[in-house]
């Protein structure tokens, strides 16, 4: 078997720095950059290897995969279409003999019943069923998520939820690249589960402090039940479809399915977690 190391979705905004570090970590043509847009996939380093492929296409899918050793299966943001690209690519990884395949979850999938990760659960049990060696990273929040938050809140000074008192233990999305970067290329990690978090886990009012100290505007939260939170954002235009899976999703973070901080991206990263309000600090000079 090759030392092939590919990434599936790797124009996407994880992917592209999962490529960035693999490059440090590799040799020149051993990192495979697997897309389905030849014109994105364009602007890719010289130094990668390129094959498109859309995961809906099977048999595109089974020669973007062949030679690879490492894969890393990004989960796809295609609700509805995602479970069937993802059984192709582990079907396909399975088939071309690859060697260990590495899947980015969701926090506790495993367990978890909030309607978020369900489709995270059962790609977890295709990989197993598979037969595969895996690694899995159930990735927490990321703190890119809250970025609508620096617009709009330096707007109306307020941040609208109704999370309560629950915690969200988030990291940057550069900090979960560089870990799927080091399980990709180190040893050690076989059929393991990491539950990937920043090292600490704020609340709705930490988020406002955050967002008033990274953008120099005074910003409060205000907490609300759910039916005033969906009330409030029909009232701002907020569509419907919109509206119940930010109420869902507020319901889901003050049951405390995002509270629990690991130490295991700090170990795998070999450094503290990208604090909260210097990653959003970054994010609002961009």
């Amino acid at each position: 078997m090759s030392d092939l190391i590919a990434v599936t979705g790797a124009i996407g905004a994880l992917g592209s720095l999962v490529i960035d570090n693999l490059l440090t970590k590799r040799e020149p043509g051993r990192v495979v950059a697997l897309a389905r847009d030849p014109g994105k996939a364009a602007a890719l380093p010289d130094t990668v290897q390129t094959r498109i492929a859309d995961n809906d296409d099977r048999a595109a899918v089974d020669a973007a995969v062949a030679g690879i050793d490492v894969l890393l299966l990004i989960s796809g943001n295609e609700f509805g279409k995602r479970m069937q690209q993802h059984r192709n690519v582990i079907e396909a990884a399975r088939q071309a003999g690859v060697s260990r395949i590495v899947y980015t979850s969701a926090s506790h999938a495993d367990t978890s019943t909030r309607f978020i990760t369900a489709e995270h659960k059962a790609t977890e049990q295709i990989i197993r069923d598979s037969g595969l060696t895996s690694t899995i990273l159930r990735a927490n929040s990321y703190h890119e998520n809250y970025v609508p938050h620096l617009a709009t809140a330096v707007q109306t000074g307020s941040i609208i939820g109704s999370v309560h008192d629950g915690r969200v233990a988030s990291a940057a999305r550069a900090d979960y690249a560089e870990a799927a970067a080091v399980v990709l290329t180190t040893p050690g990690h076989d059929n393991a589960a990491y539950e990937l978090t920043g090292d600490v886990a704020w609340n709705y009012h930490d988020l406002a402090a955050a967002v008033s100290e990274a953008t120099g505007v005074a910003v409060t939260y205000e907490d609300l039940s759910s039916e005033e939170h969906a009330a409030a954002l029909r009232t701002m235009g907020v569509d419907e479809e919109t509206v119940t899976f930010l109420v869902n999703l507020d319901a889901d973070l003050a049951s405390g399915v995002s509270a629990d901080a690991t130490d295991d991206l700090r170990q795998l990263i070999g450094r503290p977690t990208t604090p909260l309000v210097d990653g959003l600090r970054a994010l609002h000079r961009l």
